[in-house]
């Protein structure tokens, strides 16, 4: 169920990507499809594929398995990333309440990924196990539409409310013209991009210079990334206030085990005590080595954390 799914919401998660085909420039929705091989694999280094099986819960196993998803694009753009991780959170919640999405499944997903991703114009069909075609975009809109009866059977949850919004107007843009979403979706941002500067210096998309301002625009210096620069000038949509980025810097969230591991961290900082910090476990290093288990990802509390705390006199918690 979740396989379609991931396969087909490259068309607003893409990165985009220029590469030479046949010794000829090509333009690829995403960057990652070319590189998928299997559909499923205990790996993610030999074999990528678009689920990870590994058993690696970091968490409780009795309670909790973790889902490794190695299939989507590292995006620049805060809306991409929004509705790439709304959407997912949404068919997921959607799939564990008993909203199955049935009759859905790929004839051969990895092909069916490196086909959507070569087709800019998202008119390419892929084929389904039971032999219809159908577009990336229809293939949304079938989770789409199963993902408002869930919600309809939900308590009200105003996030997930605006990820759907979001998500069905930009598959309605993307069906009328994906250039429409030039402010939104990092492909059609970079394609446009790289478009308008071909037109400018009057080159071919086989300029070396293409090349480059493909992999500029993912320059993560601020000054000099063109995704930032253009972000500075109002040519990205933000999703969130940089008051609040800047924040989420330095203050964990305050619901989950990140909080205490924030908290322990500056513990140990004001005692001058060396520490070890895993996604399970927080280690006070030296003769009197203490560990302490978080199990519970879920957990913004551990009572071993709070008697540390207890020890330095005016230890600043953020609650």
């Amino acid at each position: 169920q979740l396989i379609p799914f991931f396969v087909t919401r490259q068309i607003y998660s893409g990165a985009g990507k220029v590469l030479k085909v046949s010794g000829k420039p090509q333009y690829f929705i995403s960057q990652r499809a070319q590189h998928i091989h299997e559909k499923t694999s205990s790996s993610t280094t030999s074999s990528r594929s678009i689920i990870n099986t590994r058993d690696e819960p970091h968490a409780d196993a009795e309670k909790y398995r973790r889902l490794h998803i190695i299939v989507g694009d590292s995006n620049m753009s805060e809306y991409a990333t929004y509705l790439k991780v709304g959407t997912a959170t949404l068919v997921l919640s959607m799939i564990e309440a008993g909203y199955s999405v049935s009759g859905m499944e790929l004839e051969d997903p990895v092909k069916a990924i490196r086909e959507i991703s070569r087709d800019p114009t998202l008119n390419k069909k892929v084929k389904l196990d039971d032999g219809r075609q159908m577009t990336a975009i229809e293939i949304q809109r079938v989770y789409v539409k199963r993902a408002k009866e869930f919600l309809s059977e939900q308590e009200h949850d105003p996030v997930l409310d605006d990820v759907w919004e979001k998500w069905v107007s930009v598959l309605d843009r993307l069906e009328e013209d994906p250039m429409q979403l030039v402010h939104e979706v990092d492909w059609v941002m970079k394609k446009h991009l790289i478009q308008s500067y071909t037109d400018k210096k009057d080159c071919g998309w086989d300029d070396p210079r293409v090349f480059l301002l493909d992999l500029q625009f993912h320059d993560v210096k601020r000054t000099r990334g063109l995704y930032y620069l253009m972000e500075n000038r109002g040519m990205a949509a933000r999703v969130v206030e940089e008051e609040a980025v800047q924040r989420a810097m330095s203050v964990p969230p305050q619901t989950t085990r990140a909080k205490v591991r924030g908290d322990f961290i500056r513990f140990a900082r004001a005692k001058n005590r060396s520490y070890t910090v895993d996604w399970t476990y927080l280690k006070l290093n030296g003769y009197w080595e203490e560990t302490i288990l978080c199990m519970d990802p879920f957990s913004a509390v551990n009572r071993r954390v709070e008697e540390l705390l207890s020890q330095v006199s005016g230890a600043r918690l953020y609650r």
